[in-house]
């Protein structure tokens, strides 16, 4: 992991297309502002965390539930 300092208004560039800048920084809050062409996703780490579970879940209905249906 590459671990950086930035100033309010500095930037990071990734790649030849991301720009990512500190917009603010305010108690524990950061603000950034990314600029990236549409084709690259950007999302907040725990969203794609909870759409994997979300899928792990249609993938494998709940064994205990399908048990409880035998006759």
């Amino acid at each position: 992991m590459l671990v950086l300092s930035r100033k309010v208004g500095e930037s990071i560039v990734i790649g030849d297309d991301v720009m990512l800048t500190i917009l603010d920084v305010r108690g524990g809050h950061i603000r950034l502002g990314f600029d990236a062409p549409l084709s690259i996703p950007i999302c907040r780490e725990e969203l794609l965390r909870e759409d994997v579970d979300q899928r792990h879940e249609v993938r494998e209905p709940d064994r205990r539930a399908a048990v409880a249906r035998r006759p």
